[in-house]
C-alpha cells in the first residue's frame, strides 16, 4: 500500500497545474503580452508553454501599479508555423500613414468651396460654342482643358483670398472652414492663393488666348476687390456693389469670354452670339443676383457683427429669402416662354417642361422650409446650387 503510495504517476503533469504550480513558488511570474514585452522581464518558455493554454484565464501579477491580463493581447506572439506575426501596433502605424495624407486633403477640399468649382466646371462645359457633333473634337476638348485648368486655379484664388480676410467672420459663420477652424495657418491660407494666382495667369499666358487672359485678368480684379480689406475696396461692405461683382463673372465674363475663348481662339471663327449664349447670358443674370443675395441669408450673424451691411441684414432673412424665389420663378417663367416660342418642336418640349419642372421642385421646397434653423437655409442655398447645375443641362437645348 505505501509503496502504491509513493509510486510516481505515469501521467506527465497537466500544463495548468505545472503553472499553478510555478505561481505558488514564485509569486513573480511573468506574462508575455503579444507585443513580446513583459511586466517584469522576457519568459520565452512560459510564453509557448502555458501562456497559449491560458488564454481564457486572467492571470494579475500586481506589483506597484502594473496589472498584466492574458485576455487584453492583441495577437499571438508566434504563429503555428513559427513565423513572427506583425503586431497590432505596427499594423495601426501602416495603416496610419494615409491619415494626414486624407485630412490634408479634405481640408483643401473644403478650402476650395466645392460647390462653386462645381459651377465653375458646368458653365464651361455647357457647349455653347458648338455648332454641330463635329465639333467636339480633339482640337474642341484641348482648348476646353486650357480654359478649365486655368479657371479653376482662379476659382481657388478668389474664394481662398475671401476666407483670408474673413476669418474672424467665418470663426462664427463657417467655423469648419480651415483657416477658421486653425487647421490652416494664416500664412498656409497666403501661400495657397498666391500660388493658385501664379498658376491661373501662368496658364493662361501659356496657352495665349486673350479672350481667356482677359476673363482671368477682370475675375482676378473683382474678386481681390470684394474681399480685400484696403481703403475703397472690400466691396462686401455693400450689397448692390457686392451682387454686382458676383452677377459680372458669375453671369457676364464666364459665358461671354469663355464663348469667345472657343470661339475664336479654338475653332479660329468670327464671333457669333447665338440664341443659346444669349439665353444663358439673361438667365444667368438672375441666377447670380439670387446666389449674391441668398449667400448671405445664413451668415446674417457674422455679418451682422462685423458690419458687413448685406440684404439680410438690411432687411431681414425672410424678406431676401422670398426675393430670391421670386426672382427664381421669374427667371423659369421666362425661359418657359422662350421655350415655347422655339421653331423646333423637341427643344420647345424638353425646354418647357424642364424649367416648369424645376420651377415647382423650388416652390414646394421654398414652402416647407425652416427659416429658422441655419442648418435648413445652408441646405436650401445648396440646393440653388443645385438648380444652377440643372440649368446648365437646358441651356444648350435652346433653338
Amino acid at each position: 500500500m505505501d509503496s502504491l503510495l509513493l509510486r510516481p504517476s505515469p501521467l506527465p503533469p497537466r500544463p495548468f497545474a505545472a503553472a499553478a504550480a510555478a505561481s505558488r513558488r514564485d509569486s513573480r511570474v511573468p506574462i508575455l503580452y503579444s507585443t513580446g514585452r513583459a511586466c517584469n522581464g522576457p519568459s520565452v518558455w512560459f510564453s509557448r508553454r502555458v501562456q497559449e493554454p491560458l488564454r481564457d484565464h486572467y492571470f494579475r501579477h500586481i506589483d506597484g501599479k502594473s496589472t498584466c491580463s492574458g485576455r487584453t493581447r492583441e495577437s499571438t506572439t508566434v504563429h503555428a508555423s513559427g513565423k513572427p506575426l506583425e503586431s497590432g501596433h505596427e499594423a495601426y502605424d501602416s495603416s496610419s500613414i494615409w491619415r494626414p495624407m486624407l485630412s490634408s486633403l479634405n481640408a483643401f477640399y473644403r478650402f476650395s468651396r466645392p460647390h462653386t468649382v462645381i459651377g465653375t466646371v458646368k458653365c464651361l462645359c455647357s457647349l455653347l460654342a458648338v455648332e454641330n457633333l463635329s465639333d467636339i473634337s480633339p482640337l474642341f476638348l484641348t482648348g476646353l482643358l486650357e480654359a478649365l485648368v486655368a479657371a479653376l486655379f482662379m476659382n481657388v484664388y478668389i474664394v481662398g483670398l475671401n476666407q483670408v480676410y474673413d476669418i474672424e467672420i467665418d470663426k462664427v459663420n463657417k467655423p469648419t472652414l480651415p483657416l477658421a477652424s486653425g487647421e490652416y495657418s494664416l500664412l498656409t491660407g497666403v501661400v495657397i492663393v498666391s500660388t493658385f494666382a501664379v498658376l491661373s495667369f501662368g496658364v493662361g499666358w501659356a496657352v495665349g488666348s486673350w479672350p481667356l487672359f482677359w476673363a482671368l485678368f477682370v475675375s482676378f480684379v473683382l474678386g481681390t476687390a470684394y474681399s480685400i480689406n484696403i481703403p475703397f475696396l472690400r466691396w462686401k461692405r455693400f450689397a448692390v456693389i457686392a451682387a454686382l461683382c458676383i452677377l459680372a463673372v458669375r453671369a457676364v465674363i464666364v459665358q461671354l469670354a469663355f464663348f469667345l475663348h472657343i470661339q475664336t481662339f479654338v475653332f479660329r471663327r468670327p464671333a457669333n452670339f447665338s440664341r443659346p449664349l444669349i439665353f444663358a447670358t439673361a438667365f444667368m443674370s438672375f441666377f447670380s443676383v439670387v446666389i449674391a443675395l441668398f449667400k448671405d441669408i445664413p451668415d446674417i450673424e457674422g455679418d451682422r457683427i462685423f458690419g458687413i451691411r448685406s440684404f439680410s441684414v438690411r432687411l431681414g432673412q425672410k424678406r431676401v429669402f422670398w426675393i430670391c424665389v421670386y426672382l427664381l420663378e421669374m427667371a423659369y417663367t421666362v425661359a418657359m416662354v422662350i421655350g415655347a416660342t422655339s421653331s423646333c418642336l423637341w427643344s420647345k418640349v424638353i425646354t418647357v417642361s424642364g424649367h416648369a419642372i424645376l420651377a415647382s421642385i423650388l416652390w414646394k421646397r421654398a414652402g416647407s422650409l425652416d427659416l429658422m434653423s441655419k442648418a435648413a437655409i445652408t441646405s436650401f442655398y445648396m440646393f440653388i446650387w443645385k438648380l444652377f447645375y440643372a440649368e446648365y443641362l437646358l441651356i444648350p437645348l435652346v433653338r
